[in-house]
């Protein structure tokens, strides 16, 4: 599913328009990248966790090249699924 789906999926079963869809769900991301970037945690209940986690930094091969290059520590966007989604899946 890409964003204009999912933007007429909400649309449909919130009897909304498609304009007011887009923009609550720009307004839901935009609000959890927020959060995420002051270092918060987003607990949606029902539906799961995102969170920021630092991945350490390591030593990796170029391959084209078999030579060692080390890659910098850097900071990734996790996703935990609710019990509930997990199970239903």
């Amino acid at each position: 599913m890409n964003k204009n789906q999912l933007v007429s999926a909400v649309a449909t079963k919130a009897d909304c328009s498609k304009e007011e869809a887009l923009a609550c769900c720009d307004a839901m991301v935009e609000t959890i990248m927020e959060a995420l970037k002051e270092g918060d945690k987003v607990a949606l209940a029902g539906f799961g966790t995102f969170e920021v986690k630092v991945r350490a930094a390591r030593t990796g091969i170029n391959p084209a090249t078999r030579e060692k290059i080390e890659i910098p520590e850097t900071k990734v966007i996790n996703f935990k699924a609710a019990k509930t989604n997990k199970e239903a899946l």
